[in-house]
């Protein structure tokens, strides 16, 4: 593969799932600077993975691949992050200019960063559409696990989002 067609499929990939690439970058790192360094790392990995694909799964299951295990990786080497302090700064990556930050999903990234990295990575390819299958295979967990941790995952959301409501927030 000469370097013009890596350039060119990588282009398209971040072109085609750039709001993968952010979708996981805000659930993994709290400050906009910390943002911008998870978001080039892992453009980084995908760029020196294209020539390595052989379209055995989808373009996007790749990418998660790749992100998630760098997102965790870059995770375990930079224990400076702080827990939720400067969530706001990153909302606007994924928000047209002038937009009001939807309370309800910068709610639900901050209860997605508190979680554990195996749980945040089941979270967020749930929440991208996969399947329990797909989603075991990116993991290399089972099926059943996903399903059992997918249960865990929708009760402990549901009862934080109750304390929300309870205490009017």
């Amino acid at each position: 593969m000469t370097e013009k067609e890596q350039e060119h499929i990588f282009k398209s990939w971040l072109d085609d799932h750039k709001g993968l690439f952010f979708k996981i970058v805000r659930a993994y790192a709290v400050t906009q600077m910390d943002m911008d360094d998870l978001f080039q790392e892992i453009a980084i990995q995908v760029w020196r993975s294209v020539p390595a694909f052989r379209q055995a799964c989808a373009v996007s299951t790749w990418i998660y691949r790749i992100a998630i295990n760098t997102a965790l990786t870059w995770t375990r080497k930079e224990r400076r992050h702080p827990q939720m302090e400067g969530m706001e700064e990153g909302v606007s990556l994924l928000q047209e200019d002038g937009e009001a930050p939807d309370e309800r999903l910068t709610w639900l990234y901050a209860a997605i960063h508190q979680m554990d990295v195996v749980d945040r990575s089941i979270t967020l390819l749930l929440l991208e559409g996969f399947s329990y299958k797909e989603i075991a295979a990116i993991m290399g967990i089972t099926e059943s696990n996903v399903g059992v941790k997918i249960n865990r995952i929708k009760k402990r959301l549901i009862v934080q989002s109750e304390k929300q409501d309870c205490y009017g927030l």
